[in-house]
């Protein structure tokens, strides 16, 4: 799946203008923008229900900038090489490059873990680790060395590249905006991130002040913004000539666009004769390992694989923080399916009834946002999604999606349309969060048909195909053509091999219309790959060639698998929950909160002392083994703070459960558990406690379970 980035904002209040930075061609374009983006725009004063207001856990409106600032604070991650940044002479472009620290690290490990156990071991999948660096022919023969790439402008003066895209982009919204001011209508300034700048984060596009444009224009403009994504690099080169479109920084003229591959190319050994690339995905190691994975499985088909692993994408102007980087880290899946099967799932009854929110082809077209709630049953019935199987894996992405913490009303199902799919698919839906950056597709579930077995066979000579015996002979009438090789190698000589090539590829209509002609004319022509002689065509007679329907009876089946292949973006993912369940104590902005799951949180118990007295560390540290014991991952916080400023610290980095032990603790063994979003504490034995944080942990009880059978404790909450 090659994974897009996909945003949907209000640039300047007059309606919805989704954009995406899916690459040029090879992930192709879309008229959902289009769409949405006139009927918006033809309709300023309606709301659209594609982007309503961002909004924390609790509704509050959602700000990113403290939210950002928590994160970094916490050290969930940090760019890349922070500190040479701003070194002397230093030249190293760290944009797209990001480090993870202890929270964020243990988030995306605990992420994973839920993954592999939610689909690895769930499904019985085959986990493969494939090697991030790739010999060029085999990106060559996928189509990724061709078309895997985005068209990018230089300022010569500047010696900046910008995506040609995203530059028209913000050009012409530059002026609709101004456009909009010398109307008198409110209009938010439109910023972009300044390439040149590593101090700066963003600057403003240059404003092109109060000057108001013919409707005409207008309607020009937005119609080139609603198309954007067709436009290949003659197509821009076009637009920013005519409409003289400059670096919005330094307004300086640019070079005509170039196309520029988004894979990392290197080379292997010191004689650099063999290029290689890192990978841009995970799926191209599954597939070329299909006839051993088949093998591994007893050759019983259906079955899947599945590969964790970084990936890597030259972006050319990265942005958007997480969401949008250079390294990142993919989970994806290739469920291989015979494509006679009609595509079933032996497990599709199980999942049958579960309500997801679709976004079809059907209502994307009607220029409309708003997502159908029906079953998946319903859905595939009415083939609305293609089959039970890609069906299937729907229902379990939205399950996965829901345990990590996804606010189910800030997720939506979308379909692709017709000539934004792959060539090769039949079916693709993403997965898309709600985000303050807009609705991000964070996973891609696609029918990939049988293209990538298909092209890595036929390049390689290897059948990467199921051999499997039919439970009762088959009779097929088929059309054959026989040549007779002991004329055809003197005749044709070294282009003997061509010719036969030539025979087999042909069809049975052609095979049909070709027998016919050879009865009539005694002579047929067909089409070859290039002979010795320059040629393309080959003329064949009766004496060469002979074509006849005849019956063979089939007794063992060969097949390419098909393959339904779901894809997970763990950063945007992670990103995208860490906004999703963010919040703030009310009355207190500064008393940011992360609610995230128990089962994905970085560490699950707060250990507090309640003072620095000496009895408390031998208590605490008992606490910390015995929690460690039993897989549950906890952490001190002895510091000198106050007890309810050291909850809040740990309440930011999502930490769900707090112990305290206190001087009580010292007397009876009683110790408290505390909750952090209602901040509600429980007082017990340490026994009781430790079984009740397991039990909060497994999933087998929820805190109100939990404030049932334990007493209350109404002394001192820390949280005041």
């Amino acid at each position: 799946m090659r994974l897009k980035f996909r945003i949907v904002t209000s640039y300047i209040n007059r309606g919805i203008h989704p954009t995406s930075t899916s690459t040029s061609k090879f992930r192709a374009a879309h008229d959902h923008r289009r769409n949405i983006y006139s009927t918006a725009r033809k309709n300023p004063n309606k709301p659209s229900g594609n982007m309503p207001e961002t909004t924390t856990l609790t509704g509050d409106k959602f700000d990113r900038q403290p939210f950002e600032a928590l994160l970094k604070r916490r050290f969930f991650y940090t760019e890349s090489f922070e500190i040479y940044r701003t070194a002397p002479g230093f030249k190293g472009d760290n944009r797209g490059l990001f480090d993870y620290g202890p929270p964020g690290c243990a988030l995306q490990a605990n992420i994973i873990d839920l993954w592999r156990k939610h689909f690895v071991l769930e499904e019985e999948m085959l986990e493969l680790d494939c090697t991030a660096i790739t010999p060029e022919d085999v990106f060559k023969t996928s189509g990724h060395v061709d078309k895997f790439a985005d068209w990018m402008c230089k300022d010569p003066v500047k010696g900046e590249y910008l995506r040609a895209d995203h530059l028209v982009e913000n050009v012409l919204e530059a002026r609709l905006m101004g456009d909009k001011k010398a109307r008198g209508e409110a209009a938010k300034p439109v910023e972009v991130e300044d390439p040149a700048n590593a101090k700066k984060k963003k600057i403003k596009v240059k404003d092109v002040g109060n000057v108001k444009l013919d409707d005409a224009m207008v309607e020009e403009y937005e119609t080139i913004l609603a198309k954007i994504e067709d436009c290949d690099g003659p197509d821009l080169a076009a637009l920013i000539e005519k409409y003289d479109i400059r670096n919005p920084d330094g307004n300086g003229k640019v070079n005509p666009p170039i196309p520029f591959n988004l894979m990392f190319k290197s080379t292997i050994g010191p004689s650099a004769a063999a290029p290689v690339y890192l990978r841009p995905e995970t799926a191209q190691g599954q597939f070329l390992n299909f006839r051993k994975l088949l093998e591994y499985n007893n050759n019983s088909m259906p079955f899947a694989s599945a590969s964790i692993g970084k990936s890597y994408r030259n972006e050319i102007s990265p942005r958007s923080g997480l969401l949008r980087v250079r390294e990142f880290l993919m989970a994806e899946v290739e469920h291989f399916v015979d494509p006679e099967s009609g595509k079933k799932h032996a497990r599709f009854e199980e999942i049958k009834d579960v309500k997801l929110s679709l976004l079809d082809r059907e209502t994307q077209l009607s220029g409309k946002s708003t997502p159908k709630t029906v079953s998946i049953g319903e859905a595939v019935s009415s083939k609305m999604v293609d089959n039970e199987t890609l069906g299937y894996f729907l229902a379990r992405i939205q399950a996965f999606l829901l345990k990590v913490g996804v606010d189910p009303k800030k997720l939506r199902f979308r379909q692709h349309l017709a000539n934004e799919m792959a060539h090769y698919a039949c079916d693709c839906w993403d997965a898309e969060l709600q985000t303050s950056y807009g609705w991000i597709e964070c996973v891609g579930c696609a029918d990939r048909s049988a293209y990538d077995l298909t092209v890595h066979s036929k390049r390689t000579g290897e059948s990467l195909e199921v051999r499997e015996h039919r439970r009762e002979p088959l009779r097929i009438e088929e059309w054959q053509a026989t040549l007779d090789k002991k004329k055809l190698g003197p005749k044709f000589r070294k282009d003997a091999k061509a010719v036969e090539g030539a025979v087999e590829a042909l069809d049975q209509d052609t095979l049909e219309s070709l027998a016919k002609e050879l009865q009539e004319k005694a002579v047929i022509s067909i089409p070859t790959a290039e002979m010795s002689d320059g040629k393309t065509q080959v003329e064949l007679g009766q004496d060469l060639i002979t074509i006849a329907r005849n019956t063979r009876v089939e007794t063992v089946r060969n097949y390419t698998p098909n393959v339904i292949e779901p894809s997970f973006g763990i950063g945007r993912i992670l990103y995208s929950v860490l906004e999703q369940v963010y919040w703030h104590r009310p009355g207190d902005e500064a008393r940011g909160i992360l609610s995230l799951p128990i089962g994905v949180a970085p560490t699950k118990v707060l250990l507090v002392p309640l003072s620095n007295t000496s009895s408390f560390p031998p208590v605490i540290r008992k606490l910390g083994q015995r929690l460690r014991s039993i897989g549950i991952s906890s952490r001190v916080d002895d510091s000198s703070a106050s007890i309810g400023k050291r909850y809040s610290r740990n309440d930011e980095l999502g930490t769900p459960l707090g112990i305290t032990v206190d001087f009580d603790t010292l007397k009876d063994g009683s110790i408290t558990l505390r909750e952090r979003d209602s901040t509600k504490q429980v007082r017990a034995s340490e026994d009781e406690v430790v079984e009740a944080v397991k039990s909060l942990v497994e999933g087998a009880e929820t805190w109100e379970d939990v404030t049932k059978r334990l007493p209350e404790f109404l002394g001192q909450t820390g949280d005041e």
